[in-house]
């Protein structure tokens, strides 16, 4: 029951930038940023992760922002989440061991040091990603029509996230092979 209260959250919270394409002139903006504050403020307490905790804070003041009327502050939320996760991925850079190593040493408890020195290179390729992102999300957010903000932020930067997840999966699997064949344990 758990794990299906945990997939809707992620559902619908994917579905945002739907959410605030549909509810243009349908709703008040402030009544969205609300759902989305709640939403986050589920994940937040069903994961008990700081992150998502952030995040329905930073929903909280757009819908704060949002109560005068105004769509922009909730255009500027993927901008947020890019900010949260550049932040969240940036600082493991600084206070090892980074986030991906992390990720790693679930699945694998014993890293190589070349598999070590590869997972602090591709935190830093998500901060780079994290900041692109987050700049094209903004440019969407204040120059862009509805229709592109909703195109880039609902479709397109799911899709560039899955293509740099997917290109970093290859080369992990080439990194792998190439540790293994120096008689580490992968």
């Amino acid at each position: 029951m758990q794990s299906a209260f945990k997939l809707l959250l992620t559902l619908a919270t994917l579905v945002y930038p739907l959410v605030v394409y549909f509810g243009f002139h349908r709703w008040s903006p402030a009544w969205v940023a609300l759902l989305l504050a709640a939403l986050l403020l589920l994940r937040a307490v069903g994961t008990r992760d700081l992150v998502w905790l952030a995040g329905a804070g930073g929903a909280l003041v757009l819908a704060a922002a949002g109560a005068g009327g105004s769509w922009a502050p909730l255009k500027l939320y993927p901008v947020m989440v890019n900010a949260v996760l550049l932040a969240v991925f940036g600082t493991s850079l600084w206070k090892p061991p980074s986030v991906i190593e992390r990720i790693a040493r679930m699945r694998e408890p014993y890293l190589a040091p070349e598999a070590v020195e590869y997972t602090r290179r591709v935190t830093l390729a998500w901060c780079g990603f994290f900041v692109v992102n987050g700049a094209l999300s903004a440019a969407t957010a204040v120059w862009g029509s509805e229709q592109l903000w909703v195109f880039y932020n609902g479709l397109l930067a799911y899709g560039l996230m899955g293509a740099f997840f997917g290109v970093e999966w290859l080369l992990r699997l080439r990194m792998r092979a190439r540790i293994a064949a120096l008689g580490h344990r992968p």
